[in-house]
Parts: structure tokens; sequence; C-alpha cells
């Protein structure tokens, strides 16, 4: 087994909790309107994923939310709310911190460009470790898991995909890393993370942090 040049992390339910719920009722807070209404507007119409794809750039996606919507939605708001839906996991992170000195950090999600361009406000802790390495669909126009995603975020890093680990809570996501020839691993627990690290040889023995 290859010792990993770089280690690429997912990020919504790997390196921090996604809470979907707090997400729509801050929002819906915020601009005044019911949260079933953003549910509609934001995710059921699709302009989520359309964003997730680059079709709309986070400025332009509260723009037309604002436009179904009748209301205001200033990018704020939309910082606001994603950021209220986030929880650090602090566990994965320390983790991530073990590995900096051995390896490359960096981050792949099927997300808009507000993860990346707004990292530090979404989720403070991870922008040391990733800042400047965050890669998001709306990047590529395409999301995992079609292997193409991964070979092109591996182009952008400029390494082979054999030389990268992929971390993600998703089976099927990391199954395309796979496939597009990176090593991966599909994380369910803090212990499996740590044992597959070790079994990468990026870590020798790290204590499996208490709950």
């Amino acid at each position: 087994m290859t010792r990993p040049a770089c280690v690429l992390f997912d990020l919504d339910d790997t390196l921090a909790h996604y809470d979907h719920d707090t997400r729509v009722r801050v929002l819906a807070t915020r601009v005044g309107v019911a949260p079933a209404r953003i549910e509609a507007e934001l995710f059921a119409s699709g302009l989520e994923h359309e964003t997730d794809l680059g079709v709309y750039d986070p400025s332009g996606q509260a723009a037309e939310l604002a436009r179904r919507l009748g209301v205001a939605v200033s990018l704020d708001d939309c910082i606001a709310a994603r950021a209220a839906g986030m929880a650090p996991d602090a566990d994965v992170i320390a983790l991530a911190g073990r590995l900096a000195p051995q390896a490359t950090l960096a981050m792949l999600s099927n997300n808009g460009s507000l993860i990346r361009d707004h990292l530090a406000a979404l989720c403070p802790p991870l922008a040391p470790l990733f800042g400047g390495r965050v890669f998001c669909s709306a990047d590529f126009g395409i999301g995992k898991p079609d292997p193409e995603i991964y070979l092109r975020c591996a182009e952008r890093l400029g390494l082979a995909p054999a030389t990268i680990l992929f971390i993600d809570d998703k089976a099927a996501n990391a199954e395309g890393a796979r496939t597009a020839g990176m090593q991966a691993h599909h994380h369910r627990s803090l212990a499996d993370l740590q044992a597959a690290l070790r079994a990468h040889g990026l870590l020798d023995a790290v204590p499996i942090a208490s709950a």
C-alpha cells in the first residue's frame, strides 16, 4: 500500500456534522418566510443542486432565491444559515492536524463555491488546515461520485491519483475515488479512520479520543 502524499477529505459529515433542518430554519428566520418555502425554493426546486454544479455563484444564488421568494436575501444570510447548520467534528479535525506534517491536506465537497470562498466564516477550525486547497463540485461542473471529478481535482493538486487518499462518509463517493485510481476510505467512525490512516503509514499510534 503506497503511503499517500495527500489526504483529501469530504466536508459534510466527515470533517463537520451537517444539520439540514437547522440551516433551513435559520435562513427562514433571517429572511422572514416559513421554513417550508426555503425547502421548496432552495432545495426542492433544484436551485441548490444547480449551485453545487456552478450554475450560480454564492451571490447569484442569493439573488435568485430572493427573486423566487419575493423577499430580500443577502449573501450574509446564506453564510449565517450554512454556518448554523455545521458543527466541526473536533476529533476528526484534530486527527487531520496530526497528518499535516506528513501529507498535504485538501478538501473535495459536493457544494457550491460558498464553502471554498467563506470557509473561515462557515467553520473556523478548518480554514488553517485547508485554506487554498478547498475544491467543490462547482469548480468542475460535476459531482461525486463521478470519477472525473477526482481526476480533475488530482490535476489541480498536481498529484497522481494513486498518491491521494480520499475520505468520505458516503460509500459510493469512496468507490468513485477508487475508480479514478485514488486510495479511498469510507468514513464511519473515528476508530475506523485512525486504523485506515495507520494502515496507510500516516500514523503510528494515535489514541482514540474520548466521546
